[in-house]
């Protein structure tokens, strides 16, 4: 017991002793949280035209508290003097306010695909202050292992993981007992109490947990004593015990795995493999290889020697024949985002795997240094994940069209001859990468509303068209997945209009609308045992309609066949349902529809978001 008091007195001692040490950090963290308690206490509709400044203000405090961590750290530990200090948590007040201006003035987005009526910080924005939060984490993690006869960066690396878990397992239990005595207080106590007080309590406690995170690391000051070092870098046993005697293990056999698809890829070719699952797999397992390889790098059991040899030889046989994998992806379909994303991570696992090949406990930081220049390169102009796919897929584009006789002289013509499917599955999946794509710049033959299903007729000559549907593919979910374009509905022949919002409260009882020849009531049940909702309108108790969605889905699934992707923007004609009895004609007009698929689980689920219900009374 007094070893646990000891503990958690030691952990809230290092809470109180990390303001004093990393200032702006904590201060970051506390400004994070005020800002987040802000927007907990305002509803949407006063928080929405402050969304953008308080968005940029998260961004901005975010990146000033592991930037500062770093910056606090390289002081500390180079030069440790008062100046050095200061100067140190001036640079993270700095770069709180050059990155909140930058996201303010140039990091504003507001677009069809946000569904915004103000600005939001861009992907591109939120993409490049996570890439220097990135980098600022990875130089603390570097900095921490400083002096070399004290730690390393395996040792920094461990006792970061350890900080974090220590933090968060308080952080957790902080937030479940209070949430506990909250709930109580509100069982007992105080039944109109608001939910909003959870969410308050979890922020609190978040900021807590990032408290103890920090407060955990020892004092990185040169040249003076470091006593807690020593305690924050062990190991403990049962830690050993998890690393060697149970995920190398697992990574062993997982290699066996991956070895025997690479023995079969060589007899029977990559034809039926999805590059999202190959790619995913490979990369995962080159990524927590390559960290367990580095958590075990002082280890002396036999064991963790055989897979600090093993390891990194089989990942780059692995790795060798996802290449091809994405040489043959990037035939079929050209360069695109997650091509793009698995082309930096397989340079970065390649490279690590050469070098702990060649250079063992040495290969760390020259891998830490591949991750910085990656990140940073991701986000650059022209060669970015935003920028290179856009323009890979262009001239994609551009060459299949002039190959149709299209584009011809820089003009879109429409298809004489309808191309063959191949070349229209190629040529709608070109275009709708290109017009979801983040800011693109686009040639001046492309419309930006190419991606309609209607201008894509119009304009092309063709409609879209997707690759069949696939049963033996169990490579992830399959959908159809569908918006309405903003568009004038006539609606002067509807003597009715019912807003669907009314049936979330009348759905028992029904909408009742007083016509000429009785009381209609109107129901809309969407939680039906299939999951296809229904419509049933009475007259005077009666029933004379009761119709469900299947031949609508049956219509939309034969026109936007089930695939991946995003969802696609059409038309009324596509997003609405007429029906009609002796005495009445609705029209059913949907915002969205989505029908998403699992084939794994051979698992259907639908949804439908109603815009309105218009009825006639027939004479």
């Amino acid at each position: 017991m007094n070893y646990i008091m000891g503990s958690v007195w030691m952990v809230l001692k290092g809470g109180a002793n990390a303001l004093g040490r990393f200032p702006v950090s904590i201060g970051s963290a506390i400004a994070f949280a005020l800002v987040t308690i802000i927007r907990i206490q305002l509803d949407w509709s006063y928080q929405e035209p402050y969304n953008f400044l308080f968005n940029c203000l998260h961004w901005s405090f975010a990146l000033g508290a592991i930037f500062s961590l770093a910056s606090i750290t390289a002081a500390q530990s180079r030069f440790n003097t008062k100046r050095a200090f200061w100067w140190a948590n001036i640079a993270g007040v700095l770069a709180i306010i050059i990155t909140f201006l930058l996201l303010y003035f140039l990091g504003g987005q507001n677009s069809l695909i946000t569904e915004t009526r103000y600005d939001v910080v861009s992907i591109l924005a939120s993409a490049r202050v996570m890439a220097v939060i990135l980098i600022s984490f990875l130089i603390f993690i570097v900095l921490a292992g400083h002096p070399q006869e004290e730690s390393n960066f395996s040792r920094s690396l461990f006792m970061t993981h350890k900080a974090f878990f220590i933090a968060a397992f308080y952080g957790l239990v902080i937030m479940a007992g209070v949430s506990g005595v909250a709930g109580a207080f509100q069982a007992l106590v105080y039944n109109d109490m608001s939910s909003k007080v959870y969410m308050y309590i979890g922020t609190i406690a978040g900021l807590l947990a990032y408290t103890f995170f920090v407060g955990y690391f020892p004092d990185f000051r040169k040249g003076e004593p470091h006593p807690k070092r020593e305690i924050a870098q062990k190991q403990p046993r049962f830690i050993e015990i998890l690393f060697v005697y149970i995920l190398i293990p697992i990574m062993l056999a997982l290699t066996f795995v991956l070895l025997a698809w690479a023995a079969k890829t060589i007899l029977g070719g990559m034809a039926d493999s999805s590059f999202i699952v190959l790619s995913s797999i490979a990369t995962a397992y080159a990524l927590v290889g390559i960290w367990l390889h580095i958590m075990v790098t002082e280890y002396d059991l036999t064991l963790a020697k055989f897979y600090r040899k093993v390891y990194p030889l089989a990942a780059l046989v692995i790795l060798a024949f996802e290449a091809w994998a994405l040489i043959v992806q990037l035939g079929n379909s050209g360069l695109k985002t997650a091509e793009y994303s698995f082309s930096l991570l397989f340079i970065l696992t390649a490279s690590a795997a050469i070098m702990l090949i060649v250079l063992k406990a040495k290969a760390h930081l020259p891998i830490i240094v591949v991750t910085c220049v990656l990140a940073v390169f991701a986000v650059m102009p022209l060669v970015g994940y935003y920028a290179l796919p856009v323009t890979a897929q262009t001239d994609r584009l551009e060459k299949l069209l002039v190959s149709q006789e299209i584009l011809v002289d820089d003009k879109i013509i429409p298809a004489k001859i309808e191309p063959e499917k191949d070349v229209k599955i190629s040529i709608t999946d070109a275009v709708d990468f290109l017009a979801y794509s983040e800011n693109p710049k686009l040639p001046v033959w492309f419309d930006e509303d190419l991606a309609q299903g209607d201008v894509f007729l119009e304009k092309l000559g063709f409609e879209k068209t997707w690759p069949d549907y696939d049963p033996g593919n169990q490579g992830g979910f399959l959908g159809t997945s569908l918006r309405l374009i903003p568009e004038p509905i006539d609606i002067s022949e509807y003597n009715w209009v019912l807003d669907p919002e009314a049936f979330y409260n009348e759905s028992m009882e029904g909408i009742k609308v007083e016509g000429s020849r009785g009381l209609y009531k109107v129901y809309w049940t969407n939680n039906t045992k299939s999951g296809i909702p229904n419509l049933k309108i009475q007259l005077d108790g009666e029933v004379i309609i009761e119709k469900d969605l299947n031949d609508y889905i049956d219509r939309i699934t034969e026109k936007y066949p089930p695939r991946g992707g995003d969802s696609l923007e059409v038309n009324l004609e596509d997003m609405s349902l007429l029906v009609e009895s002796l005495e009445l004609r609705v029209f059913l007009v949907f915002n969205y529809t989505e029908i998403i698929i699992d084939p794994a689980y051979d698992d259907i689920n639908y949804w439908f978001e109603l815009n309105a219900i218009y009825i006639k009374e027939k004479e």
